[in-house]
């Protein structure tokens, strides 16, 4: 992840993803307003599973490129077997798609199954593979008092908002405010990976008194002095301040949107009566209804 491309790409991803859930989540909040509960993951109707084999794809490929493409011998071990300290990082950040592969696939083996705790369960490895991504990066290896620390900061906060919101939907699955601020949360982190890519890694855009270094083969951002570093760090609390600004004047417009183009098409009544079929997907936690829904 160390590099522009490894921000951006797996930036672009958390954005995408973001962006589905908080569409569907409102568009199946307008149609169906009065039987509304929230999914962990949005199935189609032409491929049931392709946001998971997304992200699971995704996942694959971060790691190998993590692994094997980004370090110089193509591999991230020692001659003699042990880790290298400047490969810790490309470990850390592997572990963080680790834990979203395998979310993704028991969410694909539990939807298969359809136990009674489906439900559950798939937002519960949701908030475990927050929880890792907020722990790994609380403690990476890469040095949390400079610039890019600065944004590494930033970013766990948008993590744990993730985190707490995917907790809170096994409780409140009904919820569409908190489906919508954990959507809003996964977008940000996109965004602001993007950012941390385009920032960081860009000459042009390095604060003043700021420069690229290179240490053991990562770039790094360094500043000459402590004035220019807490001069930095200050402009990128501007900078997330500004984006956050940006993301939930974004959400709302979309919001709105949506609202004006499914005006008049709210369905008040389901195929089964609204009783029955609420608290059918509350204790089984089935898909199948919500696909209708999404169709």
């Amino acid at each position: 992840m160390g590099s522009l491309v490894g921000h951006v790409i797996p930036g672009i991803g958390f954005f995408l993803i973001g962006l589905w859930h908080l569409v569907n989540h409102m568009r199946l909040h307008f149609l169906h307003p009065k039987s509304y509960i929230s999914l962990p993951w949005f199935p189609t109707s032409k491929i049931r599973y392709v946001e998971l084999f997304f992200l699971m794809g995704g996942c694959v490929a971060y790691i190998f490129m993590e692994l094997f493409v980004g370090p110089a011998r193509h591999q991230p071990l020692d001659p003699d077997g042990t880790i290298p300290s400047h490969h810790l990082r490309n470990f850390e950040h592997t572990n963080i798609a680790l834990s979203l592969f395998i979310y993704a696939l028991f969410s694909f083996i539990l939807d298969k199954i359809q136990p009674p705790a489906q439900y559950g369960l798939t937002l519960m490895l949701g908030a475990i593979a927050f929880a890792q991504q907020f722990l790994l990066f609380h403690f990476h290896s890469t040095d949390h008092m400079g610039v890019e620390g600065q944004y590494h900061w930033f970013h766990q906060i948008v993590i744990l908002v993730s985190f707490f919101t995917t907790l809170l939907g096994i409780g409140y699955p009904k919820s569409f405010l908190n489906n919508f601020a954990r959507s809003l949360s996964i977008l940000f982190q996109g965004v602001w990976m993007m950012v941390m890519g385009i920032m960081l890694y860009t000459p042009e855009y390095i604060p003043k008194g700021c420069f690229i270094n290179s240490v053991d083969g990562h770039s790094i951002v360094s500043c000459q002095d402590d004035e220019a570093l807490e001069r930095a760090k200050s402009l990128v609390n501007i900078q997330f301040c500004w984006y956050l600004i940006g993301v939930i004047v974004f959400g709302v417009c979309l919001y709105l949107g949506l609202n004006k183009m499914l005006a008049g098409k709210v369905e008040y009544q389901s195929l089964t009566t609204l009783e029955d079929e609420t608290q059918k997907r509350i204790k089984v936690s089935s898909f199948n209804e919500p696909i209708a829904m999404l169709a």
